[in-house]
């Protein structure tokens, strides 16, 4: 998923072939240990919400919002 754009849990399910995974895809995100990495900042509620995050909600704001920034000067 390209930076300063979101997915939502359902949608990432869908494109793993698990339309009724959105939870699976919320533990895994809720897992990950390689924060930037792997950027489960990106992940969203299906309404465009912000969820949990495990460094908080926060941080996952400003990181979107940086990439977003960023995104725009470019």
């Amino acid at each position: 998923m390209p930076a300063g754009q979101t997915l939502s849990y359902t949608e990432i399910a869908e494109r793993l072939g698990m339309p009724k995974g959105a939870r699976a895809v919320a533990r895994a995100c809720a897992t990950n240990t390689l924060a930037i990495a792997i950027p489960c900042h990106r992940v969203v509620r299906q309404s465009g919400d912000l969820a949990g995050y495990r460094w908080g909600l926060e941080r996952k704001k400003t990181l979107l919002e940086r990439e977003r920034a960023q995104k725009a000067q470019r």
